[in-house]
């Protein structure tokens, strides 16, 4: 069985806010991006749509940093 914190495709922790109990009723990082959806099927029909990828396996690591270093407000 996946693990819900876990990375579907290296296994490391995914930083979901929705697995975590501390933080589910925050949106998560993945909100805030873009995921290419060929990054998506390329993941084996057995573990989609059970856990989160994380942020590098996702591919979205410049679009964060960026979100980051917007100016608020």
């Amino acid at each position: 069985m996946p693990d819900s914190q876990r990375c579907p495709a290296c296994g490391a922790l995914n930083q979901c806010g929705l697995a975590d109990p501390r933080s589910a009723t925050q949106p998560c990082w993945c909100f805030a991006v873009s995921i290419d959806p060929a990054v998506l099927q390329a993941l084996p029909a057995e573990l989609r749509n059970k856990a989160c990828l994380c942020p590098r396996c996702a591919a979205v690591d410049e679009q964060l940093q960026a979100a980051r270093q917007a100016p608020i407000g």
